[in-house]
């Protein structure tokens, strides 16, 4: 899997996600350097967790999709006498 990368403007976003979380729901300051550290662990290392079950959420619909396709090609068959 390539690394996973933001742009400048979604990492400050999820920053301040992050910051803004551990100020109401722990009640303990982040700083922007914990912050962005913290976030890099994630992408890095949980990173392929949350991609995986994208893609797998991915595949569903598209196996859905392919077998509508399936049932409509199917219908259109002509019988054979």
């Amino acid at each position: 899997m390539t690394k996973i990368e933001f742009s400048r403007e979604q990492q400050q976003v999820m920053v301040q996600k992050l910051q803004s979380y551990f100020d109401q729901e722990l009640n303990q300051e982040l700083e922007q350097f914990d912050a962005e550290f913290l976030l890099d662990f994630f992408a890095k290392d949980m990173g392929a967790y949350f991609y995986n079950c994208g893609l797998h959420d991915a595949r569903a619909i598209l196996e859905s999709r392919v077998g509508l396709i399936d049932d409509d090609i199917y219908a259109i068959e002509k019988e054979v006498t």
